[in-house]
Formats: C-alpha cells, sequence, structure tokens
C-alpha cells in the first residue's frame, strides 16, 4: 500500500492522478446519494384571470395562422348595395344641340343629339346624309356641347330606337376549314335593311330643319379639329 501509494505522488502531497481520475477510479459515481426526500406542498387552486381587452388584440395580432387551408374553396360572390341608375343628363344638352364628338370612329364630328335612352347614353345622329354619322349611342363624358341648336321641337323619335335596337346579331360559329382561314367564301356583312329604313325616316324631318338655316348644313358637314395656339378651354362653343 505504501509503494502504490508513492506511486500515485509525484512529490510528498503532490498527487500524480486529478480529482476527476480519482474519482472514476474509485468508483465513487456508483454510490448512491441519500437525500432526504421532498414535501410537495399541496397548492391551493387559482381563480382564472380575466384576460383584457388588450390582452385579446395582442393575442390576435401575434397569434400563427395555421398553415392547413381546406381543398375546396368556394369564392362568395360581393353583394353591391348600390343600384346602377342612368348618369343625369348635363344642362348644356338638350334636344337639338350640336355636339362635337371627342372619341371613336366619328370624332371630331358634328352631330344633333335626339334623346337620353334608358342607360344613359345619348342618341344622336349626323344627320347621315350631310356627314356621314348615323344612329349612335354616345357616352355625353365623350361630348362637347355647342350652342348651336336645330329645332327639332316637332319631330318624335320612334320608341323602338333604345337600347336594345343596337345590339348586335349572333354571328355564326366558324367550322375551322382552310377556306375560311383565308376568307374564300367570306360574304361582305351588310347593313340590315329596316335600320337603313328607320335612318332615313329620322333624318328626313331634321334635313329640312337644317336647310332653314342658312350655313348650318355646311357647319354640320365640317369636322372641329384645334389650330397651332388654340386653347380648347379659352374657346365658347
Amino acid at each position: 500500500m505504501a509503494n502504490s501509494a508513492r506511486k500515485n505522488q509525484l512529490a510528498p502531497g503532490i498527487s500524480r492522478l486529478s480529482r476527476s481520475k480519482v474519482f472514476s477510479k474509485r468508483a465513487a459515481y456508483k454510490i448512491a446519494k441519500e437525500g432526504k426526500a421532498k414535501v410537495v406542498e399541496a397548492e391551493e387552486p387559482k381563480a382564472p384571470k380575466r384576460k383584457s381587452t388588450k390582452g385579446d388584440l395582442v393575442d390576435a395580432l401575434t397569434a400563427k395562422s395555421n398553415g392547413l387551408y381546406p381543398a375546396n374553396i368556394i369564392p362568395k360572390s360581393k353583394t353591391g348595395r348600390k343600384a346602377v341608375r342612368a348618369p343625369k343628363l348635363r344642362k348644356s344638352i338638350t334636344p337639338g344641340t350640336v355636339l362635337i364628338l371627342l372619341a371613336g370612329r366619328f370624332r371630331g364630328k358634328r352631330v344633333v343629339f335626339l334623346k337620353q335612352l334608358k342607360s344613359g347614353l345619348l342618341l344622336v345622329t349626323g344627320p347621315f346624309k350631310i356627314n356621314g354619322v348615323p344612329l349612335r349611342r354616345v357616352n355625353q363624358a365623350y361630348a362637347v356641347a355647342t350652342s348651336t341648336k336645330v329645332d327639332i321641337s316637332g319631330i318624335k323619335v320612334d320608341s323602338k330606337i333604345n337600347d336594345e335596337y343596337f345590339k348586335g346579331e349572333k354571328e355564326a360559329k366558324l367550322k375551322g376549314t382552310e377556306e375560311e382561314f383565308f376568307g374564300k367564301d367570306a360574304k361582305k356583312k351588310e347593313h340590315p335593311a329596316h335600320k337603313i329604313a328607320d335612318q332615313k325616316v329620322v333624318d328626313k324631318d331634321i334635313v329640312a330643319a337644317v336647310a332653314k338655316v342658312p350655313f348650318l348644313a355646311s357647319y354640320l358637314a365640317s369636322s372641329f379639329s384645334l389650330s397651332k395656339g388654340q386653347a380648347p378651354h379659352t374657346l365658347k362653343f
């Protein structure tokens, strides 16, 4: 024992082995520690805390959203409470007022206003015999009212000329043949005969009223345009 004790010492009082090495050699870790059993005191039941509205708001903002979503999502249509109403007619536009079109195929042309349709669009005519503008529907946002007027007080526009009157006819579906693709058998679209007849009936009285005023026919036939240096907001129409 004395020899073994000396071997484990580098010098008198200085151990050759560290404290952890000696602990593992003695197998001191296998010895069960005797400890006192802890006494767990029974806690009194606490009343549930009532969350404030501020706490609910914080929880709602910081809560993590579930990554799983239902497979079939049925979109819900939004219910609009606003009723679709026709826009009010401008005070400067009255039956017989000459308008200048600002957009569309006949932009720059002068036309005669007949009446406002149920949809809010304006029914106008050239007349066709004078400037080539047929019966058309025009948005009043794209028309400038002038101070020139045509007396159409004795002219009545047929009630059948309404929004339904201007709906186009459905075209037949193409069969997808080579002749259709290259337009070999293409037929020229002809204007419906009943619309040509209605145009003549409406324009007959208007042309007669225009002829009574000197230079009014040439005024309607000419197109509106701005020359260099002219500002539209300074012009009196």
